[in-house]
């Protein structure tokens, strides 16, 4: 198990509530950060910044490590909803507990497409997935079609 740091005291009860499951899910991994990094689209480094709560994850990397755990995502995707409204937008908490400016001088929103990159293939499976839920649409509309047809033609 992982030995955390103390969460920045400027860090609100909802993001550090957020912090604290996030924390709990990497640990149950049993992955170092490298590893976390490795398995999904978000680096060691942004890792550190997310777990530590100097930056607020991206929903996508929340979606990320619950898959890589085997978690529930529904529950915390909640709990982000719920720390994302309280977390100071366009922000870094320092480990100070101090807020300062995004990083390279310009913060990305944290609901932008930028924010929360797409694992590699997710643009494909949500096109097939697409693809599929039509198909059934239109094999569910041939059954009906064909049910309703009176018998013997005529």
């Amino acid at each position: 198990m992982t030995r955390w740091r103390p969460l920045p005291d400027a860090l609100p009860r909802e993001a550090r509530h957020l912090v604290e499951q996030l924390r709990g899910l990497k640990d149950r991994t049993g992955l170092s950060l490298a590893e976390l990094a490795r398995r999904t689209a978000y680096s060691k480094s942004s890792w550190q910044r997310y777990l530590n709560g100097t930056k607020q994850p991206p929903r996508g990397a929340v979606q990320a490590l619950c898959r890589v755990a085997g978690a529930d995502q529904a529950r915390l995707l909640a709990l982000w909803d719920l720390a994302h409204s309280t977390w100071p937008h366009g922000t870094v908490v320092s480990g100070a507990g101090v807020p300062v400016a995004g990083a390279h001088g310009a913060a990305v929103p944290t609901g932008s497409p930028e924010a929360a990159p797409l694992a590699p293939g997710a643009e494909y499976r949500r096109w097939r997935a697409a693809a599929l839920v039509a198909f059934a649409v239109v094999v569910l509309l041939a059954a009906g079609l064909l049910w309703a047809l009176p018998e013997g033609g005529g």
